[in-house]
C-alpha cells in the first residue's frame, strides 16, 4: 500500500492518499479523542502524540497537528493508516455516520438565491476545498450575508479568511447580486 502525502494551505495540516476510497458519503470532522471513538481509524491517530484533529473525505484523510514537526509525525501517522486498511477494519463503528448537514437559516423569500448559492458552492468552492484536504458548507443566508462552515484543513488554517474574502465571497458575489458578505459559523 502507498500513501501519498500532500501540504495543505494550513501548515498544521497534513492530507494523506490512501489510494482508495475513505469516506463513502459526505465528509467527518473529528477534533477531538472523545469524537474520534467513532472510528477505529481516528482512535490510532489520535493515540498519536500531537494529534489533535482527523478530518475524512471522500478520498483523504486530512491530520492536523499541535505543534512538532510533521518529520517525527508523519512515519507515525503512515504507520496508523496503513495498519487500519491492512486489518480490514471499518473506517466508522456501526453507530457512526458522516456529519449530518446542520440545520439551514434563511428566509423563504430568499430560497431562489439560497439554491443558487449552493450550487456554486457545491460546484466551484467544495472541490477547490477539498484539494486543500478541508471542506466547506453552507448554513445559511440572512440580509446579505452567507454563512458558511469550515472544516478538516480550513478550520483553523490562516488563509482561510482570504479563502472567504476574496475568493469565496468574489465568486459568490459575481453571481448573486444580493450576497453583501460571507462569514464563517
Amino acid at each position: 500500500m502507498f500513501i501519498q502525502t500532500e501540504a495543505t494551505p494550513n501548515p498544521a495540516t497534513l492530507k494523506f492518499l490512501p489510494g482508495r476510497a475513505v469516506l463513502e458519503d459526505g465528509t467527518l470532522d473529528l477534533r477531538d479523542a472523545e469524537a474520534a471513538a467513532q472510528s477505529p481509524l481516528a482512535e490510532r491517530l489520535f493515540a498519536i502524540p500531537g494529534v489533535v484533529g482527523v478530518f475524512f473525505g471522500g478520498d483523504f484523510i486530512s491530520v492536523t497537528k499541535a505543534g512538532g514537526d510533521w518529520q517525527h509525525l508523519k512515519p507515525a501517522i503512515l504507520g496508523a493508516i496503513m495498519e487500519h486498511y491492512m486489518s480490514g477494519s471499518p473506517l466508522l463503528r456501526d453507530e457512526a455516520g458522516a456529519d449530518a448537514a446542520d440545520d439551514e437559516f434563511f428566509d423563504e423569500a430568499d430560497s431562489e438565491t439560497v439554491e443558487i448559492i449552493k450550487e456554486l458552492i457545491e460546484t466551484r468552492v467544495r472541490p477547490a476545498v477539498a484539494n486543500d484536504g478541508g471542506d466547506i458548507t453552507f448554513r445559511g443566508f440572512k440580509e446579505g450575508v452567507v454563512y458558511l462552515s469550515m472544516r478538516g484543513a480550513c478550520s483553523g488554517c490562516p488563509s482561510s479568511t482570504a479563502t472567504l474574502r476574496h475568493g469565496i465571497e468574489n465568486l459568490l458575489r459575481h453571481y448573486v447580486p444580493d450576497v453583501m458578505e460571507v462569514r464563517p459559523v
